[in-house]
């Protein structure tokens, strides 16, 4: 691609969303051809994009929004979901689009049909955007799973459990045993929002939907899991989260119904921004 340099840093991970075949297979193709990005991802419904999402760490968002069954203000929800909210480039039949008018706040916007220099400038300005590096400094943890090995960054590391000297590692879509102890991995991974809340787990604040205190007693909920937070690790995890402690990205959302964990009388605690 034109103008482009191999970077030294980490490749960025692209999604590429776009409901027309042709159109798709094209974008996804200069993609790859650029040095800057290292995998692309593909997904031509709004649903599957999503499910992406989801399921691995993604840098970058290559969308054409109008597009049938996604809607500008779901495809929002689903980059908040993310750990590591990606950036967002649309891709464009119009000249001006109103990306207000959806919701997002793209990065940039290239117009249909994509020329390879226009691109090359996208993605530059998606490299200047992050510093010059991706991955947000992200890990690669190598895994097996019934004889295949496997790759799972960090990022989508929800929580962690200790099994003597080995960590079961929990994901969106899995669990995963490698051979390093809990006490490691807190120390490695503080920087990144992860802290203890028992002796023998681990939690990924940028994960964390709600955190609940209940008759003093506090629990976390992250998706449809809900953990119990020690007495002992209450005070670490209070300092995290009113940023007493080691700074960590947090999100946090109202819980609903029962997803609000033990004990309907308690009250959720909300990390301020």
């Amino acid at each position: 691609m034109a103008g482009t340099t191999t970077p030294a840093g980490p490749l960025l991970r692209a999604l590429v969303v776009d409901d027309e075949a042709p159109a798709l297979s094209e974008l996804a193709g200069l993609l790859g051809r650029d040095p800057r990005i290292g995998r692309v991802r593909t997904a031509c419904t709004g649903p599957e994009a999503l499910r992406v999402l989801d399921c691995e760490p993604v840098d970058v968002v290559f969308c054409d929004v109008r597009m049938p069954g996604l809607a500008g203000p779901d495809l929002v929800r689903g980059l908040a979901r993310c750990a590591s909210p990606p950036q967002v480039v649309l891709v464009t039949a119009f000249e001006t689009p109103d990306p207000g008018a959806s919701g997002l706040r793209p990065t940039d916007h290239v117009t249909k049909p994509v020329r390879p220099r226009r691109l090359a400038e996208a993605v530059s300005r998606v490299v200047e955007t992050t510093g010059g590096t991706s991955h947000r400094d992200d890990e690669t943890i190598t895994v097996e799973l019934a004889g295949v090995t496997r790759a799972v960054q960090r990022s989508q590391v929800r929580y962690v459990e200790a099994q003597g000297d080995y960590a079961r590692l929990h994901t969106a879509t899995g669990s995963h045993l490698v051979r390093i102890p809990l006490a490691t991995l807190e120390t490695r991974w503080a920087d990144a929002g992860f802290v203890r809340i028992h002796r023998s787990t681990l939690v990924a604040l940028p994960h964390v939907d709600e955190v609940r205190v209940d008759a003093g007693r506090w629990s976390v909920r992250l998706g449809d899991r809900v953990l119990g937070v020690s007495r002992r690790h209450s005070r670490q995890l209070r300092d995290r989260l009113t940023g007493a402690g080691t700074p960590g990205e947090t999100r946090r959302d109202p819980g609903r119904g029962p997803d609000r964990g033990p004990g309907t009388g308690g009250r959720a605690q909300r990390a301020e921004p």
